[in-house]
């Protein structure tokens, strides 16, 4: 470097400002080429034409089978009538409501036996061999 010339100020300065631009053009390339990048990843994560094209077909046959099971239900004629509707849903309310009340007596009848008993209910449950509600994870329809 000392074989070169010196460098004055102005050309000095004229450099910084040369470089100042170039690294501005730089930064603003990098920008841009994330935006592609950025834009590219979103069109490769996307369907081609032909693609698109089938998912449509496929769409169109399933709104067609759907059209015409549709078509099929409004159609039928072995609708349940409002009496037999009501008259499932009061059956299912009695029975329900025996289910309750056998329930309760059953427990009740339990709790008598184990207030006696010297080992725990779940023992007694299994040396008996009784099943509970609890066991098969049933549950009481609500009261409606």
């Amino acid at each position: 470097q000392e074989q070169l010339p010196a460098a004055s100020d102005a050309e000095l300065r004229g450099l910084d400002g040369d470089i100042a631009a170039l690294s501005a053009e730089v930064t603003a390339l990098q920008q841009s080429c994330r935006r592609m990048e950025a834009e590219l990843k979103d069109l490769n994560g996307s369907l081609t034409t032909p693609e698109m094209a089938r998912e449509i077909e496929e769409l169109k046959k399933d709104c067609a089978g759907y059209t015409e099971k549709l078509a099929r239900i409004k159609s039928a004629t072995n609708h349940v009538t409002p009496e037999e509707k009501e008259k499932v849903c009061s059956e299912q309310k009695l029975y329900c409501k025996e289910w309750r009340r056998r329930k309760r007596m059953a427990t009740e009848l339990l709790d008598a036996i184990l207030e006696g008993y010297p080992k725990s209910k779940k023992q007694f449950f299994e040396e008996v061999g009784i099943e509970t509600d609890e066991d098969h994870n049933v549950t009481l329809p609500a009261a409606v």
